[in-house]
Order: C-alpha cells, then sequence, then structure tokens
C-alpha cells in the first residue's frame, strides 16, 4: 500500500528505529478475530458500526482504526512478497505498536513538541522525492489508497512527533566518544580474519599466445608499456582499458569486482598491497599476459568502508505504468527511442525532457552522481554493467520502465575521518537500538490502558 510506503520511508530519512523492539507481549482476546459487528443505516444498508477496542490513557483506539493499520501492514507484506503472520499474532503486533505510538504521541504534546505546517510540507516533498514523483503525483496515489490529503498529513504530523521525542528522549543515551570509536577499531582490527580483506582492482591486459616467439613477447611488453606511460601521463585509465586491453571486462573499463583477496592470483594481491587506492603498478607478467593493475577500493578487515567509493552518473527516461500505458507498450516504446539514440535520430536528453515522466526531465534525465545503494536493485544491477556512453535495454522497476543511458564513473576517496564518522553512527545506532525498547517498556508500563474486547 503505498501510503504505509511513504510514512515508514519518512522514519528512515530522520531516525531508525526496529519495529520488533515495540512489538512487546500483550494478551488480547480471541474476540478481536470475531467477524465484525454490523448496523443498519437510514437506507436499510448494512454496514460496519465501530466500537473502541482499547482506551491508552484517555484516548481510545477504535476498531476501524485497528482494521485499516491492520489492512495496511497486510498489504505492505505483500508488496514485499512476505507471507503475513497468522492472524491473531498480527492483531496482537499491530494493537501493542499503536498503544506504544499513542502513549509516545501523548507524551510528546505533553512536553510542547510541535509539527508545524512547514515541517509537514518538507515532509511530504522529502517523500515525493524518494519515491521519484512531483508532489501532485504523490497526492493523486494517495487518495487513490483511500486515504484523504488531511488524513496523510495527519500521519505525517504523528510521525515527525514521534521521530522528534524519541530523537530527543534516546539521544543522551547514544553518545559516542572518540574512545569508544578507537575501541571498536581497535577490536574489528584483532578480532578480523585477514582473508575477509577484500579489494576492488582494475586491469589493462596485454594477452601474450601461449606460442609467442620472443619477438612477439617484446612487441606486447612494449604496448603494455606505452599503455602505462598514457595513464601515467593522466589519461583515464577505464578508458584506455576499453581501447587497448585484450581482457574480456574492457568494455566495464576493466574493473574485475570487490571481491576477496583469495579471489585474486596471488601477483595481484602483491601488487595491490604496494598501492593505495587510485595508484597503478608497474606492467606485471603472468602467463596470460601483460597487467597494469589500478587499485579502485580497499575493504580492510574491521573496517566499514573502502579508502574509496566508485560513483555513477546516469540519465533516464522513465514511463509510468497505469491504465493508459502497459508494460508491454511502455517496453516497446522505450525500444523504439533507444532505437532513434543509437542511429542518432535523437538525442538522449532532448527524449528525456519530452516523454519522461520522472523528476529528472527537466534536466535531460540526468541523475547526478550516485554512490553505490542509492537505487533501487533491479536499476543500479542494470547501470553497473553500462561502459560510459553505452545505454541498457529497457527494464521494468517498481517505478515503471526505464532506459538507461551512463554518463561517467568516478572513484571518490574515503578518508580517515570519514571512516571514524561511519563507525561513530554505527555505534549511535546499536546504543539507540538498545535503550529503544527499554524507554518504550517503561512508557508503556506507566500508563494506563485498557483492553475492551469486541461485543458477542
Amino acid at each position: 500500500m503505498m501510503t504505509y510506503r511513504f510514512v515508514s520511508l519518512l522514519l528512515v530519512l530522520a531516525i531508525s528505529f526496529p519495529l520488533q523492539a515495540q512489538e512487546l507481549q500483550l494478551k488480547i482476546s480471541d474476540a478481536l478475530s470475531a467477524p465484525l459487528f454490523t448496523a443498519i443505516n437510514a437506507n436499510g444498508q448494512r454496514r460496519p458500526a465501530d466500537f473502541i477496542v482499547a482506551v491508552v490513557n484517555a484516548d481510545p483506539i477504535t476498531n476501524n482504526e485497528l482494521q485499516l493499520e491492520i489492512d495496511r501492514v497486510r498489504q505492505t507484506l505483500a508488496q514485499q512478497r512476505r507471507a503475513p503472520p497468522p492472524r491473531a499474532d498480527l492483531v496482537r503486533e499491530v494493537m501493542e505498536r499503536m498503544i506504544n505510538d499513542r502513549v509516545q504521541l501523548q507524551l510528546a504534546r505533553d512536553s510542547g513538541l510541535r509539527a508545524d505546517e512547514a515541517a509537514i510540507d518538507a515532509a511530504e516533498q522529502s517523500i515525493a522525492r524518494q519515491n521519484q514523483l512531483e508532489l501532485p503525483e504523490l497526492r493523486r496515489r494517495v487518495a487513490d489508497d483511500g486515504v484523504s490529503p488531511a488524513q496523510f498529513r495527519a500521519q505525517l504530523r504523528d510521525q515527525i512527533l514521534l521521530t522528534r521525542l524519541r530523537e530527543r528522549e534516546l539521544e543522551p543515551r547514544a553518545r559516542v566518544s572518540e574512545l569508544d570509536i578507537d575501541q571498536y577499531l581497535r577490536q574489528a582490527q584483532e578480532s578480523a580474519d585477514p582473508a575477509s580483506r577484500q579489494i576492488n582492482l582494475a586491469q589493462i591486459l596485454i594477452a601474450v599466445p601461449d606460442d609467442a616467439n620472443n619477438a612477439q613477447i617484446a612487441e606486447r611488453q612494449a604496448r603494455a608499456e606505452a599503455a602505462l606511460t598514457r595513464v601515467r601521463a593522466g589519461e583515464d585509465f577505464a578508458t584506455l582499458a576499453r581501447e587497448v586491453s585484450d581482457a574480456a571486462d574492457k568494455a566495464n573499463g576493466g574493473q574485475l569486482g570487490m571481491r576477496p583477496i583469495g579471489r585474486y592470483p596471488p601477483l595481484f594481491v602483491e601488487a595491490a598491497q604496494k598501492l593505495a587506492a587510485g595508484e597503478v603498478s608497474g606492467v606485471l607478467r603472468s602467463g596470460a599476459g601483460f597487467h597494469i593493475l589500478k587499485l579502485l577500493e580497499r575493504q580492510e578487515a574491521g573496517l566499514l568502508l573502502p579508502s574509496a567509493t566508485t560513483q555513477s552518473r546516469a540519465r533516464h527516461i522513465l514511463l509510468r505504468l497505469g491504465p493508459q500505458l502497459s508494460e508491454a507498450a511502455a517496453l516497446e516504446r522505450l525500444a523504439a527511442l533507444r532505437q532513434q539514440v543509437l542511429t542518432g535520430q535523437a538525442d538522449f536528453a532532448t527524449l528525456a525532457r519530452e516523454v519522461s515522466q520522472d523528476g529528472s526531465a527537466a534536466q535531460g534525465g540526468d541523475l547526478g552522481w550516485a554512490s553505490p545503494g542509492m537505487f533501487v536493485p533491479e536499476f543500479e544491477q542494470a547501470m553497473n554493467l553500462l561502459a560510459p556512453g553505452a545505454m541498457s535495454e529497457p527494464l521494468v522497476s517498481r517505478f515503471g520502465v526505464h532506459l538507461i543511458q551512463l554518463q561517467e564513473r568516478r572513484q571518490v576517496l574515503t578518508t580517515q575521518r570519514e571512516q571514524r564518522e561511519a563507525v561513530r553512527n554505527l555505534l549511535r545506532e546499536r546504543k539507540l537500538d538498545e535503550a529503544f525498547p527499554l524507554w518504550a517498556q517503561d512508557l508503556r508500563a506507566r500508563a494506563y490502558v485498557e483492553m475492551r474486547e469486541l461485543p458477542q
């Protein structure tokens, strides 16, 4: 369901608390799984009758509210292709989460926390961006889910209040000192298996046939030395790999991928140990020929981040599926547009501005520089297979059908300060995860909660 996912995204943007921490045990009558009572309206039709299922302090939770929340959870699980738990367990978990949220919202309001209209506007816009939608389209989809704009904004207001309350109450318990970071790194290094280190290399290979004579070997070595001279003179390694390398991976700029050092030949590992991220080896001789290696990234045992990150800059054309456009029709249309670009009949950026149904259309579909993990997996996987300037085949994601063109790639070095900051964030999240259930349980224990059964 669109609404549940959007509200969940808001929490991710601010601060994350595991749902499991809120799913405390609570005995609820089996009557909650019984059919709903009905009443007769003015037209003689039967309709569901609402009633109170719980009172939290002085705040009631109605059966309609409970059923709506259960439906949202079920639809979210269905979107994730996960089977829901048994109904009794689902009711118990949803009810307990609603009780916890009510208790916390009451504390937030009683302590003076407020979410003004500007904050709600910003949250709405942020959710639209995260879902690659314009704001009117977001509101339309929310309305299609049966939630009015006022209800959606009320949900956002509650989520903002909950986030601010949890930040205020739990932040003092989650402070991380420099000593904490030093201790974590020291323990990680001491306990880590050296074989768990990973590196990402790119190579230029000048192949030497098994039956090559001395003259042929010398000629190929000269080609490798010439390529090394060009790299050290400032030419782009990936571009040169695509031009001169004999390796099968040359279309990807020679990238061999992040992998444990045990999966690289010893010759490569030994050479990489002498390189910093971004540096290039000399010419190396193996049974396959002459190699030039570039160390793209290094993941040391126990550290969170590689010393360099590969960023990609791509642009795309997005067609959204709906009653007016089927998946087959969208795939066919984008295949035709791809052919126009390949034959020089059209420019990719111009087509994106004309037909793309994404917020990036005004920029010719340009998505800017992106680090790994910023796009949905199916999009990122297709993008990672492209060489700069190349286009993907049309592909389907949860947002619609895309045509991707990779513009360029670059290496961004990760500093020691950034690695320490990543450790700080990890330790902070751990402390929050430990503190949250105890805090929530304490609030729950001090609240007056009256459980009411459904009428028999």
